[in-house]
């Protein structure tokens, strides 16, 4: 049957919509959001001191919140080092890692101070090679959450100085002696600890076209770019944690910091769109890094990030105290330190060597997986970052929104101290969004995390096991069911109000 023109006309419309829809998909595909091209951030960004102008208000805060934690209330609630450390800065670096990145180590402090010493003091040591890996921040970072929890930190605004006076201590002295950023990718836990919830993060710092690199003899990304007349001159450094921006893939180590933007000579460099978690889900070899499954230190660091979680909400809900209350009487310890170490090995090493090693070993099993049970944990410990980023997110949500307004009274407190009441007096009854509106948040954010993992495990299994991806996968859907059903039990547990006027 012949069509009428009218028909003929219609059809030579669609066809070219869908190809025009086609092309613009292509296009959308090839072409990511690239936040430099942002009118006004994206201009700021690009400005090579832009860096540093986000640090200096953050270093003026710092050294207010060690003044105000030396000298100010004992009291936590009524000390700005403590209410901006354990409520504020806690939720606001993994809220802006979850909308854009690994935002905090772009504006460290403790790196312009770094900067600023470097002037002076030219470090001529390098970095051990033995210690380039993670197993000392690994040790820091549960260091870390032992000593939160031993020691009461969200309590002491006087410990909590100390805290930040020794964490520019050892920036200093260590990045004083060894070259590069040594104390951001072998020593920082903060700093780790951006890293690996940062592969979730929306936004990587990435090459906008590979091709205009294979043509680049330069390569000032990561060597920096240097005066031609004077070549020992560095005009502008390159990458500091050895990622070569053409062979980079992800988030793990990147600090944001801009460096290799600054340095490209062909502007080609930008900080582009992906999908989150998606550096997760396959192991191509890494610039800086390797291949996250023959890195056992990194998964050691994902493991601890999640299972730490688990530990530190664990040490503030209710059940905690009836669990420490049995070890004292059944063991017969009266340390706190001791218990805490049980509690802690338990969490953080024990459980998490069964559960993972079981996994593995039904794996290796039943889809027939040839790799040992060891390598199969290795790779697939991975798949626990989205889950683990879900529940801090969770966690330090729960307190950022609940405490919400307490910068308010404590700042109006801090002036009125010195004699400067301009804020007029404390609103100490100013505390946050209630709890009813703050829980569904805490479950998205679970949620969130879970469907991450499991999609990274999936993929995983998909390249493990072509015939049973599903028998790859089932033990690790299993396991990430187990953990999530772990954490939803523990957010919806009557939890500490720490560091907050409403604090038990």
């Amino acid at each position: 049957m012949t069509k009428s023109p009218v028909a003929l006309i219609r059809s030579a419309e669609e066809a070219e919509r869908l190809d025009d829809e086609e092309f613009d998909g292509e296009f959308l595909e090839s072409q990511p959001f690239d936040l430099l091209d942002a009118p006004v951030i994206g201009r700021l960004l690009q400005w090579r001191h832009s860096r540093t102008l986000l640090q200096i208000p953050l270093l003026a805060v710092s050294v207010v919140m060690i003044f105000e934690g030396l000298l100010g209330p004992t009291l936590s609630p009524k000390n700005m080092a403590t209410v901006l450390t354990w409520v504020h800065f806690r939720g606001a670096l993994v809220l802006a890692i979850l909308c854009a990145g690994n935002l905090f180590c772009m504006a460290c402090p403790f790196m312009l101070a770094r900067n600023m010493m470097r002037r002076w003091i030219h470090p001529r040591f390098t970095w051990p090679r033995s210690l380039r890996n993670k197993w000392i921040p690994v040790a820091l970072f549960v260091l870390v959450l032992f000593c939160y929890e031993l020691f009461g930190l969200w309590a002491s605004p006087w410990l909590t100085a100390w805290v930040i006076v020794g964490y520019f201590a050892a920036v200093l002295i260590i990045d004083g002696l060894f070259t590069h950023a040594t104390f951001c990718k072998y020593v920082c836990p903060i700093g780790q600890f951006n890293f690996i919830a940062a592969t979730a993060a929306p936004l990587e710092v990435a090459v906008r076209e590979p091709e205009v690199c294979d043509s680049c003899g330069t390569k000032d990304c990561i060597r920096g770019r240097r005066d031609a007349s004077s070549p020992l001159v560095v005009l502008q450094r390159g990458c500091e944690l050895a990622l070569f921006q053409p062979a980079k893939i992800g988030n793990m180590d990147c600090t944001f910091c801009l460096d290799c933007v600054h340095a490209c000579p062909h502007d080609n460099v930008g900080i582009l769109s992906r999908l989150p978690a998606g550096e997760l889900m396959s192991d191509p070899h890494r610039s800086g890094i390797g291949r996250f499954s023959r890195r056992n230190d990194i998964a050691a660091l994902v493991v601890v990030f999640c299972f730490g979680a688990l530990m530190n909400a664990f040490g503030m809900v209710s059940p905690v105290y009836t669990v420490e209350s049995w070890l004292k009487h059944t063991l017969h310890f009266d340390s706190q330190a001791t218990v805490l170490g049980i509690l802690f090995t338990a969490i953080i090493v024990i459980e998490p060597a069964l559960l993972l090693g079981l996994a593995a070993w039904i794996t290796r099993a039943w889809a027939g997986v040839r790799n040992g049970w060891l390598a199969i944990a290795v790779r697939y410990a991975y798949a626990l970052s989205p889950l683990g980023f879900g529940m801090w997110l969770a966690h330090y949500g729960f307190h950022f929104f609940t405490g919400l307004y307490t910068i308010v009274p404590v700042t109006q407190n801090a002036f009125a101290e010195i004699g400067w009441p301009i804020l007029g007096d404390p609103r100490w009854t100013l505390v946050g969004l209630p709890k009813t509106v703050v829980e569904p948040i805490e479950f998205g954010f679970l949620l969130l995390g879970l469907a991450g993992s499991l999609l990274v495990a999936w993929r995983l299994a998909e390249d493990d096991s072509e015939q049973h991806p599903v028998r790859a996968f089932a033990p690790w859907g299993v396991l990430c069911l187990v953990l999530f059903v772990c954490c939803a039990w523990l957010m919806n547990q009557p939890m500490d109000m720490r560091a907050t006027m409403m604090a038990g």
